[in-house]
């Protein structure tokens, strides 16, 4: 039935801690089907291939991934001691954020929803073996 107190349960669930290096972006003002366009590009590739894939992007969404990218590297640099000429792109995916509803006017008095999607973008790094 029960599996321990409510503070044994949180206890066992936060020690699972992912400790690889990470980045995450949170209410980007870009869909995730943009997003995944050029995270798709360097998912699994080292870091500094991936910098220069993002960099010569000409995508939107490759220049707010290039700064989380290099958040990423300094993260893993600074929090965790590791080198970057060592690091790959584990994991990077976007989910969805909350979805801004406008109204665009239109003719006879009618009116059309304009959703302006949101998302957030995360980068996990990892050392290679």
């Amino acid at each position: 039935m029960a599996k321990g107190h409510r503070s044994q349960i949180k206890r066992e669930r936060n020690s699972q801690v992912d400790g690889r290096p990470s980045a995450k972006l949170s209410y980007a003002r870009i869909s995730v089907q943009k997003a995944n366009f050029v995270l798709d590009a360097i998912r699994g590739k080292d870091v500094q291939t991936a910098l220069a894939i993002v960099t010569y992007n000409p995508r939107y969404g490759s220049e707010l991934i290039t700064k989380l990218l290099k958040s990423a590297i300094a993260n893993a640099e600074n929090n965790n001691g590791l080198a970057a000429e060592n690091l790959y792109i584990a994991e990077c995916y976007a989910n969805e954020a909350p979805t801004m509803k406008r109204i665009q006017p239109r003719a006879q008095g009618r009116a059309y929803r304009i959703l302006k999607r949101s998302s957030h973008i995360t980068i996990v790094l990892d050392e290679k073996k």
